[in-house]
């Protein structure tokens, strides 16, 4: 196996806009939707040890496996519990019993480990064409930079500030405007006492592990759409996010590993993990490191706070939590804006592929949710057949875009 790229190659002033773009994604994602796994925990019934040990095995899970893979692919891997299957144990946990859906996490895992060492996902991924792709991260970006704006509407000084502030900094110092919003906002937060410290203790987690129960209710009503609802919703944009910016690792170890840590995580309360979508976005592009060699780094940021925050259970989320929704709805999207635009540049190139790929796009950003499928499984189907009855033919299987690598890609292929 060849060996690991040396870390000397990476050198300190090279540090500080991955680790940024790290930090900006783990706020982001505990800011803007880890609510809905308290909401499932509280659904569920589950005591507070029990809601403190999910906090923990799902965010020690993705702060590992994330640093694991950024690590030994050398790319921005980042990883994150699933989203759409949070949304939808918020009504399936009312009527399961809580062992039995730890049963149908691990269940849901396996079939991941396994497909990851099929090759078969990888396989399918290889065959979506670049401009189609494009539109597909572009329509799923695209309500984040519409909130940006929308924020104004809602606390226009906050919002405003932030807008402002972001074009001032590209203006004069492009590479610092998305650490420039994020120092900006969090003083002016500070400033204005809207951000509750008073109460904050710091205490570990305790992991408490449940014996998982088997059910044949539990399989079809959890297992199942678990899977697909992850699979979906999140590991089909998320690598097609790394493809859209130049990173051509395979997608079989990814999915491998964010399985196997699902696998060993599910007793404790961890519903599923898998590669972050939109999140990942944030860390992948430009506005994270001008050379892509130099973005891996902030897949080890981002995978050191969530590992911190895993060790303070339900503390340190809850600080997070307790940002102002349009701090992080205008923060994410501004730090999004070059990517939303890189990728309609992308889909709107290729003249054999416009209007197959301005589908996807729209298509996506509809966010048409048929048989509790999201957007972007939808967005990528219509696109897809856009594509093969415009051009007479379906897609073929073409090479991953060019990327500054290592040999471990290689390897991964």
């Amino acid at each position: 196996m060849p060996a690991v790229p040396s870390s000397s190659s990476v050198r300190w002033n090279d540090l500080i806009h991955p680790i940024v773009a790290g930090l900006i994604s783990v706020i982001v994602n505990y800011g803007g939707t880890f609510i809905l796994v308290f909401h499932a925990a509280k659904v569920a019934g589950l005591s507070p040890e029990l809601t403190a040990s999910w906090v923990w095995s799902v965010s020690i899970g993705v702060g590992v496996t994330g640093l694991l893979l950024s690590w030994r692919m050398r790319e921005p891997i980042i990883t994150a519990w699933s989203t759409p299957a949070a949304a939808f144990l918020v009504t399936a946990l009312a009527t399961t019993p809580y062992a039995e859906a730890v049963g149908a996490y691990l269940i849901s895992a396996l079939a991941f480990v396994v497909l990851g060492l099929s090759g078969w996902f990888e396989r399918v991924i290889r065959l979506i064409p670049r401009g189609v792709a494009a539109g597909l991260l572009a329509g799923i970006l695209l309500q984040f930079g519409i909130q940006a704006f929308a924020g104004v509407s809602l606390d226009p000084v906050l919002a405003g500030l932030l807008i402002v502030a972001y074009v001032v900094f590209k203006r004069f110092s492009a590479r610092y405007a998305v650490i420039g919003i994020l120092v900006l906002g969090l003083s002016f937060l500070l400033i204005q006492d809207r951000v509750d410290l008073a109460g904050l203790t710091l205490s570990f987690a305790a992991p408490v592990f449940t014996m998982p129960a088997f059910s044949l209710n539990a399989l079809l009503s959890i297992a199942l759409p678990l899977f697909l609802i992850t699979l979906t919703g999140q590991y089909m944009p998320g690598m097609l996010v790394l493809r859209n910016d130049g990173f051509k690792t395979s997608a079989n170890p990814i999915l491998a590993l964010t399985g196997l840590g699902s696998l060993l995580m599910a007793p404790f309360g961890s519903h599923a993990f898998n590669i972050a979508a939109i999140t990942a976005a944030i860390a992948t592009g430009r506005e994270a490191h001008e050379d892509p060699s130099k973005r891996w780094v902030a897949g080890i940021a981002a995978g050191v706070c969530y590992i911190l925050v895993g060790a303070f259970g339900v503390t340190l989320a809850a600080v997070f939590m307790a940002f102002p929704a349009t701090f992080i709805t205008t923060l994410a999207g501004l730090a999004l804006l070059g990517t939303i635009g890189g990728s309609l540049a992308t889909a709107l190139a290729d003249a054999t592929t416009r209007e197959a790929s301005l589908i996807t796009f729209l298509a996506t950003a509809a966010n048409i949710n048929l048989f509790g499928i999201g957007g972007a499984f939808w967005g990528l189907v219509l696109g897809l057949i856009a594509y093969a009855v415009l051009n007479g033919r379906l897609p073929q299987k073409s090479s991953a875009p060019a990327v500054v690598s290592t040999s471990l890609n290689k390897s991964a292929s």
